[in-house]
């Protein structure tokens, strides 16, 4: 591993996830999604505040953040615990991002994004799950909780399976992300225990919906 690089990764990374696309959206249509349902600038609250087509939009290209940041690191430094680690910190400026005095998303999207571009295998594992658990159980937390936690999962055991196509180092990306994950949805986390949390209304998604 190269400090400079993997510090230069980092901020790489965290710079593209930063890049707040459903409050940009938002805008767009004259609405701040931050002042609307959870408050977020991920997927599931801009189809709350928007609708489908830019709440899809919006998951699509925070999607792209996380696997741009790895393939962009990859095809910089060819170190893979350098693009985990840039794949990590676009979740962590989704998360929080700069340009929204460090507010955003919760970071499925583009943990999921990072996690296909990093481990192709692992994403095929994790994000089609991603998808089944949102549309079926139609609670986002719980889906994006397990984009986190399956990362983890996938990575140790393809590990296992093929040493030299999983290394370890892609834990780089996955642990942390499933940290991140889950300290973003922390107030989620109390409802679903509690059995308040919201579903997603897939069939008349209203603008300022809560």
């Amino acid at each position: 591993m190269n400090l400079p690089n993997l510090i230069v990764s980092i901020l790489i990374g965290y710079l593209i996830g930063s890049l707040p696309i459903g409050y940009l959206l938002g805008r767009t249509k004259g609405i701040d999604v931050r002042t609307i349902g959870s408050g977020r600038t991920g997927g599931t609250n801009v189809y709350r505040a928007l609708g489908a087509r830019l709440g899809l939009l919006t998951g699509v290209l925070d999607f792209a953040k996380g696997a741009v940041s790895v393939l962009l690191i990859r095809s910089f430094f060819g170190d893979e615990a350098a693009a985990a680690l840039a794949g990590a910190a676009a979740v962590a400026g989704h998360n929080w991002s700069i340009f929204l005095g460090f507010k955003g998303g919760a970071g499925g999207s583009t943990a999921a994004g990072a996690l296909l571009a990093l481990n192709p295998l692992a994403g095929a594992i994790v994000v089609p799950l991603f998808v089944v658990i949102l549309f079926v159980g139609r609670i986002a937390s719980v889906a994006t909780l397990w984009v986190g936690a399956g990362s983890v999962v996938a990575i140790l055991l393809l590990h296992v399976i093929n040493p030299v196509a999983t290394p370890l180092s892609q834990l780089l990306f996955a642990v942390p992300a499933m940290v991140l994950i889950a300290i973003s949805l922390r107030p989620n986390i109390e409802r679903l225990l509690n059995g308040t949390e919201r579903r997603v209304n897939f069939k008349q998604p209203k603008a300022g919906a809560p």
